[in-house]
């Protein structure tokens, strides 16, 4: 356990770039020569910034902010073999659909992210090693001598990876399910034995409802989060599980989100996750009321809940009044020893892409911060110990 007497404050991941690590992820993406001094001295460098911001902000449980991932789902074809870069035809969330003529302007004014869509065309198996070391050894340098109370990185779910990327290979998605699971596996357990948490970013157990399965029933929908569920557990079996955390969502843009699967529906799928550590969205207006369902819910001792406490999609910078009050109805929930305060999700979901304007984003973690000191102030938690390592 940390000797920190605070509640503490994390985020969900990925960071803004800065626009050179831009151009030479993009240019990697492209299959473009790219000079690999030069390419890691720009990665180092950014993630270098990166944590100094998140340490300056206040920020206990940092991140390499994602630095070198074009996206936080189709970076594994650089990765992962059996992919190939596809024309298919992308499906936009149901609730855009529903109000197409503002689904046409944010495509207009360019609020679609662009990249080259990975197709699953042969056997899939970890091929490449060497990115997630680098990952790593940027992420050990920039942390070094900092006052964390301690690193994550992220990684895809195999459920939201099935999503994004269609699969022309496998006779099923379970069988599909299953090889992602086992190759990505290399990964998770990469990032554990490095001494970092590792982070599985896992949308399709809610976002999932209204892309993948738009035209289906809820229950429908519901079985497939217990095969999601299933698939990650598969993946963390030889990992404990105060090692990992998981993020879940509805999709970080703005829109209606009016057709979002209501959390009560998936919450007892949710909690037979082996993550210890649930980052959730709980500040956004759509889902902002859920509280209560965490409150009536049946949370196992084991889990710390990581709420969100600042909506990602929007510029407003919450005043830590409100964060203190986010927070609180948490601990108020599970106490405040297993509550740490969050974000709904990342910052810079793809690389160039984001709402959140850079200096804005620092600004609203260090009003997370703030109200972080404030919520333990009035939960009176001086002297208590904080989560620790997730």
């Amino acid at each position: 356990m940390s000797t920190r007497t605070r509640i503490s404050t994390t985020h969900v991941g990925s960071l803004p770039r800065p626009q050179d690590v831009v151009d030479v992820v993009f240019a990697e993406d492209r299959g473009e020569p790219v000079d690999r001094a030069q390419y890691d001295r720009v990665i180092g460098e950014a993630v270098r910034d990166r944590v100094r911001k998140q340490v300056e902000a206040g920020i206990d449980f940092v991140s390499d902010g994602e630095m070198s991932k074009i996206g936080y789902a189709t970076y594994i074809r650089h990765r992962l073999s059996g992919f190939e870069v596809g024309d298919v035809p992308r499906a936009t969330p149901a609730d855009l659909d529903a109000y197409p003529r503002f689904r046409d302007r944010l495509a207009q004014q360019g609020g679609s992210a662009r990249y080259l869509r990975p197709i699953c065309r042969g056997p899939i198996t970890y091929e490449h090693r060497e990115p997630v070391e680098r990952d790593l050894a940027h992420l050990h340098a920039a942390i070094e001598d900092q006052p964390i109370a301690g690193a994550f990185m992220n990684a895809p779910s195999p459920g939201i990876i099935a999503l994004f990327q269609p699969n022309e290979y496998y006779g099923s998605l379970e069988e599909y399910l299953e090889a992602i699971g086992e190759a990505m596996k290399v990964e998770y357990e990469a990032i554990v034995a490095a001494g970092v948490v590792l982070q599985i970013d896992a949308p399709d157990l809610a976002m999932g409802r209204h892309i993948m399965y738009r035209d289906r029933s809820d229950e429908e929908f519901v079985a497939s989060v217990e095969r999601h569920v299933e698939a990650i557990n598969r993946a963390l079996r030889d990992i404990p599980a105060e090692r990992v955390r998981m993020h879940l969502c509805w999709g970080n843009y703005e829109g209606p989100h009016h057709l979002d699967i209501a959390l009560e529906k998936i919450i007892p799928q949710i909690l037979r996750a082996k993550p210890a550590t649930i980052l959730f969205e709980a500040a956004n207006p759509r889902h902002a009321h859920e509280w209560a369902v965490w409150r009536d819910a049946s949370i196992p001792e084991d889990k710390i809940l990581a709420p969100g406490v600042l909506d990602s999609t929007t510029n407003y910078i919450e005043h830590p009044e409100l964060v203190a009050q986010r927070i609180l109805a948490f601990t108020d929930i599970v106490g405040s020893e297993r509550v740490i305060a969050g974000t709904d999700c990342g910052f810079g979901t793809w690389a160039g892409f984001g709402a959140i304007d850079p200096d804005i984003c620092w600004a609203k973690l260090r009003s997370l911060a703030e109200g972080a000191r404030i919520a333990a102030e009035r939960a009176g938690i001086r002297g208590r110990r904080a989560p620790a390592l997730h």
